[in-house]
């Protein structure tokens, strides 16, 4: 028998071990294509948005707290449908959910 020389990964999204070349073909096509991706009142978020926070929220670890109304400039979405990545002055690798944000 051949011993096959492709390597496999695991996708965290499916859940299941995927040859390292379809692991290639879906990192060069866009991370979140087909995820679409609301704020609180339906509007259609993309990467590079602004959005104001709609409630007060408390930072886990960072000690904080961010008001309603805050402007978050220049998001980028994460390929999941609620979850949002941004900066914030002081709080790195802060991930907020769509539905406590409004698109500016």
């Amino acid at each position: 028998m051949a011993q096959d020389d492709d390597s496999f990964v695991y996708d965290e999204a499916t859940g299941e071990w995927i040859s390292a070349a379809e692991a290639a073909d879906k990192a060069a096509s866009p991370e979140n294509a087909g995820v679409e991706v609301r704020d609180s009142v339906g509007n259609l978020l993309n990467d590079g948005d602004q959005v104001t926070l709609i409630k007060d929220l408390v930072v886990k670890g960072a000690g904080q707290t961010l008001k309603r109304g805050t402007l978050i400039k220049s998001i980028r979405l994460t390929g999941d449908a609620q979850e949002i990545d941004c900066k914030f002055d002081g709080i790195k690798g802060l991930v907020l959910r769509a539905e406590f944000v409004r698109k500016r």
